[in-house]
């Protein structure tokens, strides 16, 4: 499971993002730190909590992407354009 966290965290934040995910979980770096290492499991609620994340970030993303076509450079298209 620490590898989803890994790819997770990264997927959300980039390279550094132990102390980002923190802090949007409300917890400790060095908590999250021991989950990456596989030291302890995380809890299983906090997956419901990154699914979240990840679902946020996704529209945030789309709500981008439609602007950007629209404002930015309307000559663009999307994938199902």
């Amino acid at each position: 499971m620490s590898r989803l966290l890994h790819e997770t965290g990264e997927a959300l934040y980039g390279p550094q993002w132990q102390s980002p995910l923190s802090r949007d979980l409300g917890c400790n770096v060095r908590t999250i730190q021991r989950w990456a290492a596989g030291v302890n499991d995380p809890p299983d609620g906090i997956w419901i909590d990154l699914h979240r994340l990840t679902q946020e970030r996704a529209m945030m993303l789309d709500a981008l992407s439609d602007r950007l076509k629209t404002e930015g450079a309307p000559g663009i298209k999307g994938p199902t354009d």
